[in-house]
């Protein structure tokens, strides 16, 4: 693609959590006004505002939901609490339908308190998307395994890399089950570009989702997902790599980072898509968007600031 044609933001998504200082109606109005025709919701935010309100909200202003945050925790062995998170599994692909989007991103949950035993929290997995594919399916909803970096093995996902996505989502049609492909959890695994190819294959890939890694990583971790061209991921390369795997869906950015979000909100979904056509167009970024441990944000110019939403809480991945 030349520098200088347009750049088409057709398949852009703009997930919550990348400016959750806004609230859902300033996203809404912030992705409009920027150009960007999808957004990636999560669940406790919409559930604050109101499912049936937000469904309404996001539709009339001419937006898609590509993606629900989040399904999943499936791992726990305990009788009652397993059929607490299958039902709030099912609770999940409800809202995902009345919101119109036809993908829930599940994170599988890390091991149970005291096991070591990640084959078998892995086939409990297994068993929770046995019982809910059938139910997704019949809503017009898919589930998307999510593998998360290792470093979340024991405490959050159980599925580190996409091969084990694919070897659980495999066991059913592709309709029910499928896998999400996210830089930021994939980009060191030098099996993965085998691993994309094979699900683009079977028409697994059903969420393509962007992020940067930037180091040192903040404690606790979660919130390291650096803005892109911050980091040391070749993201055009990813962009590449999954378009050739024939996936042709929404590409949807989600950050997670406490120096994006200390900046006036509408500004960083600005950048986020200036620095989304860099990865597009091939080219190197220009970084500063993200803040790394201990350093401050240079915010771009901005009009005046914008009331922030209450915090989402510790529901990060």
């Amino acid at each position: 693609m030349s520098p200088f044609a347009p750049l088409d933001l057709s398949r852009l998504s703009i997930n919550q959590m990348t400016v959750k200082q806004l609230s859902l109606p300033q996203l809404v109005d912030a992705c409009v006004e920027s150009g960007v025709p999808g957004v990636g919701l999560w669940r406790e935010p919409v559930r604050a505002y109101g499912v049936e309100a937000a469904a309404r909200l996001v539709r009339d202003a001419g937006l898609s939901v590509t993606t629900l945050c989040r399904g999943g925790f499936f791992t726990t062995d305990e009788p009652h609490a397993r059929v607490r998170a299958l039902d709030d599994n099912r609770a999940a692909i409800d809202e995902a339908a009345a919101l119109g989007t036809d993908t829930l991103v599940l994170v599988s949950g890390g091991l149970p308190e005291g096991s070591r035993d990640l084959a078998g929290a892995r086939e409990r997995v297994a068993d929770a998307l046995a019982e809910l594919g059938p139910y997704a399916r019949a809503r017009g909803v898919r589930l998307a395994i999510e593998p998360l970096h290792p470093m979340y093995a024991s405490d959050r996902c159980v599925v580190s890399t996409l091969g084990q996505a694919l070897e659980l989502a495999e066991r059913f049609p592709a309709e029910e089950v499928g896998v999400v492909v996210d830089t930021y959890h994939l980009w060191w695994d030098d099996r993965a570009p085998a691993a994309v190819a094979r699900a683009g294959a079977g028409g697994r890939i059903h969420a393509f989702q962007l992020a940067d890694w930037v180091t040192p990583l903040p404690a606790g971790v979660l919130t390291g997902r650096g803005q892109l061209g911050d980091g040391v991921i070749d993201l055009p390369g990813w962009y590449e790599r999954v378009g050739a795997a024939g996936y042709t869906g929404p590409v949807e950015v989600e950050l997670f980072n406490e120096g994006l979000w200390g900046r006036e909100g509408a500004e960083v979904l600005r950048e986020t898509v200036e620095r989304f056509g860099e990865v597009v167009r091939g080219g190197s970024v220009v970084a500063g968007g993200s803040v790394a441990p201990g350093e401050s944000a240079q915010p771009l110019a901005s009009a005046g600031p914008t009331p922030s939403a209450p915090p989402f809480g510790s529901s990060t991945r």
